[in-house]
């Protein structure tokens, strides 16, 4: 146990994060260890390759993102900017670089191999960009003379321009939601809400005239019988043949045949597997992290901290609200990742970095006391003058 006594840089991590975050970011991360020994060996069987592939590689990635978490949320909120920084501008090159070098899958290029590893750059871009743009919409409202807003706004078309051209219209769609939640909590304007509204439908409305993938995703959501709803349906049969309490562990059969069952559809194959109670319980987790760390943000004076807080679990939450939807079809197809559960190195190392931005925001630092304010009052020049 350690003393509240102690003063070494432990002790002081220790007796100012907020535990109840970090205990539900590691049920999270086991959880999805848990579930990619349910969902993935089923996925190598079909690639003809060691069925415990994907479960060594999600060990092996759990690593370093518990360092990169816990490195990151001993850091100061100067700190987690300028990291937040060199990411962006890393993963805004790599973005770029993607696109003529990348890896290209499903008529995409998100991915690019990096030292005989594969990363999605843009999952380190989304809460490097949040971080930046909580800054900048910061600073616009402690100092008028600098132009935060307009160049936030800069970065965030920038990024969301990289982004369709992979083309990933999911993230660019979630990256815009998040960042109209920034404007807004910074104090936008309500005449300038009106106006935003409708640029989000024409941009929605567009993308699904232009953009033939996102057409026949919408298209086989309004209209199942418009074409192929194969993984959803699936998807949703996991969900009946799980029912309350599930098959038990390894017993699923739906996994066998569902695509994707490790990554997009693994909520579905929880619930095949562990029930619908289990799925609930997941579900309460995610909102537990999320509430908290909302109710960080309302409680926090500093406007940087505040936007930033707000944003990165704003992120975190209508990301896996995205990917549940998906799996309950409630929502079209959006190739989404669910945090800490999904498989992939990169999304797992985003979420991490991502939590260890909040974890190190909501930390709770010496504040002066209003005695020490009266005598520092007492003492300066003025006073003295």
């Amino acid at each position: 146990m350690v003393s509240r006594a102690d003063r070494s840089p432990f002790a002081e991590w220790l007796w100012t994060v907020d535990r109840y975050l970090v205990a539900g970011f590691v049920v999270l991360m086991v959880g999805g260890i848990v579930l990619s020994f349910a969902a993935s060996p089923a996925v190598a069987e079909r690639l003809d390759i060691d069925s415990y592939h994907f479960i060594k590689r999600q060990a092996l990635f759990l690593i370093p993102a518990l360092v990169v978490m816990f490195g990151v949320s001993a850091l100061s909120p100067r700190l987690v900017r300028r990291v937040a920084l060199a990411v962006f501008v890393l993963s805004l090159v790599m973005m770029v670089a993607t696109l003529f070098l990348g890896v290209e899958a499903k008529g995409s290029r998100r991915w690019i191999s990096f030292v005989g590893l594969t990363v999605q750059p843009s999952e380190f871009l989304k809460p490097a960009l949040i971080v930046l743009s909580a800054f900048l919409l910061s600073e616009a409202g402690r100092r008028p003379d600098v132009p935060g807003t307009l160049f936030s706004i800069l970065l965030f078309i920038m990024s969301a321009a990289l982004l369709i051209a992979q083309p990933d219209f999911g993230q660019t769609m979630l990256l815009t939601i998040v960042f109209g939640a920034l404007l807004f909590l910074n104090g936008l304007p309500w005449v300038a809400i009106v106006p935003i509204g409708v640029l989000g439908v024409g941009g929605l409305v567009s993308a699904y005239l232009m953009l033939p993938h996102v057409q026949s995703r919408v298209d086989r959501f309004l209209d199942p019988g418009s074409g192929d709803t194969f993984n959803v349906d699936r998807a949703i049969e996991a969900f009946v043949s799980g029912s309350w309490f599930g098959r038990g562990p390894g017993e699923g059969t739906i996994k066998r045949v569902l695509p994707e069952s490790h990554t997009d559809f693994i909520f579905a194959v929880a619930a095949e597997e562990f029930g619908i109670v289990m799925c609930l319980l997941l579900v309460l987790v995610f909102g537990f992290v999320v509430l908290r760390g909302l109710s960080h943000a309302a409680r926090e004076e500093d406007p940087f901290s505040r936007l930033a807080i707000a944003g990165l679990m704003i992120l975190f939450g209508i990301q896996a609200c995205i990917n549940m939807a998906v799996n309950l079809n409630l929502m079209p197809a959006k190739g989404m990742t669910l945090p800490f559960i999904s498989y992939g190195g990169s999304s797992l190392l985003a979420s991490a970095l991502s939590m260890g931005f909040v974890l190190a925001l909501t930390r709770r630092r010496p504040q002066a006391s209003r005695h020490d304010s009266v005598i520092v009052s007492r003492l300066s020049p003025s006073s003295l003058a």
